[in-house]
Order: C-alpha cells, then structure tokens, then sequence
C-alpha cells in the first residue's frame, strides 16, 4: 500500500478544484486518499495526522498558510503551483501526474527540512509576550499608515545592535530570501543555508548594509518611534505577509528560530538554481536590441 495523502484546494481558485479532482483517482490508484478539504486557516482536520503526505493546490501563499496551519504535524508538504509565480510551490499539474506513481506509491519522496521564524511581541512593562507567531519567508515590520519614518534599537544575542531609521526591517529564512528580502536588496541565501537575514527597508543610511546570522541567534528590535495616530492602522508586525499585529512604542519584538522543522517535496524533473534563472531571471543578460 501506498501513501496516506491528504488534498489541499484554495477554493478561491477554480483550476486549482479542477486539478484536485484530477489527481485524486490517481491518489487512489497508488496509495489511499484520505480526503479533500479547504485550504483555509483552520485547525487541522480530523484525521490529518494520518497523512503521510499533504498535497497544496494554490500558489506560494496557499503553501506558505497551510504549512503554518500543519507544522506541527511533521508531515511532507507537496506545492501544485495554481498562482502566478509558483516558486515553492514546484510542481505544476503535468510534472505531479507524471510523477503520481512514486510520489503516492512507495518511492522514496525528496524533501528538505526548513527552519522557520518564532516571533513574539512583548510589552514595555510585561513579563510575558501578548502575541507569538510563525513566519516561514519573513517577520517584517513595517511603519504603515501615515506612513512616517519609524525607529527601532535592535540587537543580537543580547549585544547591542543600529539603530534602524527608515520604514522598517525585516529578518527573513533562505527560502524567503528570494521574496520580499531580495525586493528589498537582501542576498539570495541558497535553501540549505541554517541561517537568516536582516534587512532594513528603505534606511535613513547610505551605510546600512543587510547582515546575515546564524539560525541560532536571537534578533531582539525594541520600538522606539511607530506610527500610531490612525485608528486601524499604523506600524505593524507582519508574518509572511498574511499575519498582521501592531506593535506600540516601548514593544519588544523577539525572533528566534521556531521548533518544527517545514518539510517540502522537491520536484525532481526540476532544481533550485533553474528556478532562480526561470522564475527570478537570476544573472539574465541584458537585452541588447
């Protein structure tokens, strides 16, 4: 018997119903399917700790919540790209039906484990944090509404740190690295560097360089000036672009690297740096007509 495998749809996207439908009886033919369900921001399902396989139809940002939905079950997590870019999520329809045999069969699947971020927010005055939250690409945080210029102390492993001036800051893994951080001018961290990387948004410094740290430092940014007068809105913690918190002055913002490890499926008919050329145009030569 193959594989236990659990379907996963964005409902907000059509093609994506459409290739569950037509990967399921191929599920069955080759393992079992344990159901298709909605991939919301729910509890996990009933039974999902039976899965020996989750597979996400969606794009990116499907994969990215419903790791976070499922991290602590430990299982594999397969993307079916059904969005624009479909960077972590590696397979498309086509190269899934052509490799449905071994993927819910008995073949051996290849995976990586992933670190991802723990970020908490502590208070001026608390002794305990009043928010903790999972990034897997990045913790930003970002001035928002009036858009001002913030100010954040930051620190590493308890030694003191810049002062950030700008519009905010971001710590971000490898596989985010090539999101918002390389939008940002961050580097480009390969996958299987056990590291992060810190990037100030548009600083007030010709000198502020992104810094890169080990996955087992404590990054600490203490907010010392926010923007706070709109109702609703103002400076903010933001986690993978899905999870927004606001932050105070005298807040005390914490990241460290998060106790499940993300486990994803690679798609063997394709590779890391391909993806960087084709999808990022990485090292493209200019045009010259």
């Amino acid at each position: 018997m193959g594989r236990s495998v659990l379907l996963l749809v964005n409902q907000q996207k059509p093609e994506a119903k459409v290739a569950a439908a037509e990967i399921a009886p191929l599920v069955t033919r080759y393992g079992r399917l344990l159901g298709t369900t909605e991939a919301d921001n729910g509890p996990p399902p009933p039974g999902a700790e039976r899965a020996d396989l989750l597979v996400v139809f969606g794009g990116d940002g499907t994969l990215l919540s419903q790791a976070r939905r499922f991290a602590e079950l430990g299982v594999p997590m397969l993307g079916v790209n059904m969005g624009r870019l479909g960077f972590l999520a590696e397979f498309d329809l086509q190269s899934l039906v052509q490799q449905a045999e071994p993927i819910f069969g008995q073949g051996a699947l290849a995976t990586s484990n992933f670190s991802a971020l723990r970020a908490e927010i502590t208070g001026e005055l608390a002794s305990r944090p009043r928010f903790a939250g999972m990034a897997i690409n990045e913790a930003v945080i970002t001035a928002g509404p009036p858009y001002r210029l913030i100010s954040i102390s930051m620190s590493v492993d308890g030694c003191a740190g810049p002062t950030v001036r700008g519009d905010g800051v971001m710590v971000a893994t490898p596989l985010g690295s090539t999101a918002y951080n390389l939008a940002a001018g961050g580097p480009i961290m390969a996958p299987g560097v056990d590291a992060f990387v810190i990037t100030a948004m548009a600083a007030q410094s010709l000198a502020f360089r992104p810094v890169v740290v080990g996955s087992t430092s404590i990054v600490e940014f203490t907010m010392m000036k926010v923007n706070s007068e709109v109702a609703g809105a103002g400076t903010a913690l933001v986690l993978d672009g899905q999870t927004h918190v606001r932050v105070a002055a005298g807040d005390t913002i914490r990241l460290s690297k998060d106790k499940p490890m993300l486990r994803f499926v690679h798609n063997t008919m394709t590779d890391y740096w391909s993806r960087l050329i084709g999808k990022m145009n990485w090292a493209v030569s200019p045009k010259m007509s």
